[in-house]
């Protein structure tokens, strides 16, 4: 088959769907690759670098759409470049068909096969095809650098000769892939993070990345992420209530907010309402992620900055991943691959569109002049939501006093127990053993009770670093040994000496290997 990469018609749009990479990779299923002059110019790849890959660049767009068997894109399809396909003709590409009833209308008029990337369900055989996690995740992370750039201070914290700077604070909305790509973004930056999502049970993953995750006083049962095919669903109007509450709370204390939030199908929600907007610093800054879908933020102008009355910039870009186009495209470009590799089967270069396939049937929306969206709930359900995990309940002054003393008691108990039970086993082993053997085993028993004592209570998050030193605790053998070694007994010198040397290799090797560890945070 011939699979022809277009030109992106919408103004500002940098990506491609097809880099000299992947074209290579698709040749290996046996297509045929083609592409519009120039349609890699704004990512970096030029027609030269893709002709070198054996790609045919063609003059124009009627050009590439007579000669292709199957067109990819990035963004949906405009009306004009539908009219250019022909009947049975495949298109791959971004499509909301739920926004966009005229262009499925359209494209089932034309008898065009339309496979929208944005439909390909969340389950784990498909997730080489998730573009939506692949253009969210860079997203996210721009996010981040767009608010830096608008930001007047630092993210992190600093204390100079010139005075103490705080840490930026920041609140990212939604912990979905490009949340949590924003989350990272900011923790390696240095800002105090807090993360919100109507999904209790990723705050583990959110502490986990050095974030805090907000919590709301509100117990509502969150549809399960595998009855909507791995997508967020949308919440009661009593939790909506509850946390735009704990918004306008955090409003005045937070720095920057990221907003992520979105569901398919519909507008997106809006979380933070222009009274929250008034509530924030002056130079304070919302990127608004979800603004191609109308925004979370009451204020956001799609594709636009502006800033409020009370000095607040708002950001409502929706190229995102455009502004890395480099990084997008190639990304993109792999997921159109895999879908293209599951369409081939036989890497004959032949189209095989199995209906019967989860990942093909829930992204074609449009097939032999029929409609096919909605899709059916996938056979295979979608990577499925965990448990929330119940927050711990904080203990009161008076309650880790209790706590203290109660365990104090218990640690108590078992000591004077192991006291006991080792004292009656020394008077028993006193009474049957010469007075020479009991020499000895009191400095045998010493060593091991001093030596125990001391590596126990080391810190466990010392024992790396300190590994020499924890190790030198082996000198007490050593003491014993020596103690030992002047005896009569031709045994007990033979032990002693044994003792000696196991516990030199211990001392010396810990401390070469804390050496090495050392050299391994030195400059070079």
């Amino acid at each position: 088959m011939k699979i022809g990469a277009l030109k992106e018609a919408f103004a500002g749009e940098n990506r491609v769907a097809m880099t000299p990479d992947s074209a290579l990779l698709l040749s290996k299923l046996g297509h045929e690759c083609l592409i519009e002059t120039g349609a890699g110019q704004a990512a970096g790849f030029t027609d030269e670098a893709y002709a070198k890959a054996g790609v045919t660049v063609l003059p124009s767009a009627k050009a590439l759409a007579d000669a292709s068997d199957v067109v990819v894109k990035v963004r949906g399809p405009e009306p004009a470049e539908l009219d250019l396909l022909h009947e049975g003709e495949t298109l791959i590409s971004f499509f909301w068909p739920a926004q966009n009833p005229e262009l499925l209308e359209q494209a089932k008029a034309r008898g065009v096969t339309a496979v929208a990337m944005d439909m390909v369900p969340r389950i784990s055989r498909a997730q080489k095809m998730d573009a939506l996690s692949s253009m969210a995740n860079l997203a996210g992370y721009r996010a981040v650098i767009e608010a830096a750039n608008n930001f007047p201070r630092f993210f992190t914290g600093q204390v100079t000769a010139a005075g103490k700077v705080p840490p930026a604070k920041v609140l990212v909305v939604g912990a979905g892939v490009a949340g949590l790509a924003a989350i990272g973004a900011s923790v390696s930056l240095g800002a105090i993070t807090y993360a919100f999502d109507v999904r209790p049970e990723v705050a583990e993953q959110i502490s986990s990345m050095g974030a805090e995750f907000v919590y709301l006083d509100f117990a509502e049962t969150q549809t399960d992420g595998a009855a909507t095919g791995g997508y967020a669903a949308p919440s009661s109007p009593e939790f909506r209530e509850a946390q735009l509450k704990k918004f306008r709370e955090l409003a005045p204390e937070i720095d920057i907010v990221i907003t992520t939030a979105l569901i398919p199908g519909r507008p997106a929600p809006k979380l933070w309402t222009e009274d929250m907007v008034q509530l924030m610093k002056r130079g304070s800054v919302i990127i608004d992620l979800a603004a191609e879908r109308g925004g979370n933020c009451d204020l956001t102008v799609p594709d636009e900055k502006i800033v409020t009355a009370n000095g607040v910039t708002v950001v409502g870009y929706t190229d995102f991943p455009s502004r890395m186009a480099t990084q997008a495209s190639t990304l993109y470009a792999n997921n159109i691959r895999h879908m293209l590799a599951d369409l081939t089967p036989g890497k004959d270069g032949i189209i095989n569109h199995n209906m019967e396939d989860d990942v093909i049937r829930g992204a074609t929306v449009t097939k032999a002049g029929e409609i096919t969206f909605p899709p059916p709930p996938p056979k295979i359900a979608a990577i499925a939501a965990q448990k929330p995990k119940e927050k711990a309940k904080e203990l009161t002054p008076e309650e880790k006093r209790a706590a203290e003393t109660a365990a104090f008691k218990a640690q108590t108990r078992n000591q004077f127990t192991l006291l006991g039970v080792s004292g009656a086993a020394l008077l028993l082993v006193g009474l049957v053993a010469p007075a020479s053997f009991m020499q000895h085993f009191i400095v045998f028993v010493l060593s091991c009770f001093v030596g125990f004592q001391i590596i126990w209570n080391v810190a466990h998050s010392l024992h790396t670093p300190l590994m020499a030193i924890t190790n030198a605790i082996s000198s007490i053998i050593i003491l014993g040994a020596l103690m030992q070694i002047g005896s009569g007994n031709w045994l007990v010198i033979i032990l002693a000496g044994l003792s000696v040397f196991m516990a030199g290799i211990n001392i010396f090797g810990g401390f070469m290997v804390t050496r090495r560890m050392l050299a391994m945070f030195q400059k070079s």
